[in-house]
C-alpha cells in the first residue's frame, strides 16, 4: 500500500512540475484587461478604413487575412514602478516560449522591442509586436487572422502606407500612454 501511495505521490509531483507556471499570452492578455495600470483594446481591421484605398490584389488578400488587433498597454508611473518591472518580466518570459519565432528587433529612440509570430514558413497563426520604454511602460499587440503568409505582412505595410492611415481610432491609447 505504501508503494502505491508514493508512487501516487510522485506522479502528482511529477505532474504539478511538468505543467507551465508561465501564462499563455492569451491568458495574460485576459488577465490584466481589468488591471488599472493597464489598457486593454481590441481593434478590428475595419478600423483602418481601407475600402476605399485602391488596393493591389495582394495586397487586397492580406488585408483579408487580418481580423483584429489586441492591444494591451501598461503605462508607467512612480507608484508602480515595481509592478512594472514584474509585468514586464512576465512578459518577456512569456515570449521566450520557443513557439514564439523571431521576426525582427526594434531599437528605437522611443524604446525597444520585438516582432515575433507564431506559425510556420507557409502560415502565420498570430503576429505579437512589444515594446518597453523604461519611463513610460510597455505595449503588447497581437494580430490575429485567418491563413496569414509570411509575405502578407510585407503587402499590409505597403496597403497601410496607401490608405495614408493616421491612427485614428487609436487616439485613447496615445492618451493612455500620454497622461
Amino acid at each position: 500500500m505504501k508503494r502505491i501511495l508514493s508512487g501516487l505521490v510522485m506522479a502528482l509531483i511529477l505532474v504539478a512540475t511538468s505543467c507551465s507556471s508561465t501564462p499563455s499570452l492569451q491568458e495574460y492578455f485576459v488577465e490584466n484587461s481589468e488591471n488599472p495600470n493597464f489598457l486593454s483594446v481590441d481593434l478590428p481591421v475595419s478600423l483602418l478604413n481601407m475600402d476605399k484605398v485602391d488596393l493591389s490584389k495582394a495586397e487586397r488578400e492580406a488585408l483579408n487575412s487580418l481580423k483584429k488587433m489586441n492591444v494591451l498597454a501598461f503605462k508607467k508611473n512612480s507608484s508602480n514602478a515595481i509592478e512594472f518591472e514584474t509585468e514586464k518580466a512576465n512578459v518577456k518570459a512569456i515570449l521566450n516560449n520557443e513557439k514564439f519565432i523571431d521576426l525582427m528587433k526594434l531599437n528605437t529612440r522611443y524604446g525597444k522591442g520585438v516582432i515575433k509570430y507564431i506559425g510556420d514558413d507557409e502560415t502565420i497563426d498570430e503576429v505579437i509586436v512589444y515594446g518597453d520604454n523604461d519611463e513610460k511602460g510597455f505595449m503588447l499587440i497581437r494580430v490575429l487572422g485567418n491563413n496569414m503568409k509570411p509575405a502578407n505582412l510585407a503587402q499590409f505595410m505597403k496597403a497601410i502606407q496607401k490608405s495614408e492611415y493616421k491612427g485614428q481610432g487609436l487616439e485613447g491609447i496615445a492618451d493612455f500612454i500620454k497622461g
